[in-house]
């Protein structure tokens, strides 16, 4: 059975950073490109940061310089580390695996973890 669990979201200040971890298990995770993408009340889901199975980055422009994603394989885990925040950050975010294999792609995603930033 497979499992994405986020964590380490919470209520933050302006400015302040928040690092957030996404936990897998029943993958195999080093094969995997990992991604957090994030939904704010009224919007579409919208892909923040991507990380592939050999480490290659992409962010999306709003949280470039400010947002780094990284990825554990011995842990199985990927992170996205949030620095700066601003209220416009806002939003549920979630973690997915995704991995295409003999022409099929799997995607699995977590529950998601909030994310508040207001004064």
């Amino acid at each position: 059975q497979v499992r994405v669990v986020e964590s380490g979201g919470g209520l933050v200040q302006p400015g302040g950073s928040l690092r957030l971890s996404c936990a897998a298990s029943g993958i195999i995770f080093s094969r995997y490109a990992m991604g957090w993408y994030r939904q704010a009340p009224g919007k579409q889901r919208e892909l923040v940061a991507g990380i592939t199975s050999g480490d290659s980055t992409n962010y999306t422009d709003s949280v470039k310089g400010r947002y780094t994603i990284s990825r554990d394989n011995a842990k199985n885990t990927a992170y996205l580390q949030m620095n700066s925040l601003k209220p416009e950050d806002t939003a549920v975010y979630y973690c997915n695996a995704e991995r295409k294999m003999a022409g099929f792609l799997y995607r699995y995603w977590g529950q998601g973890t909030q994310v508040i930033v207001s004064s």
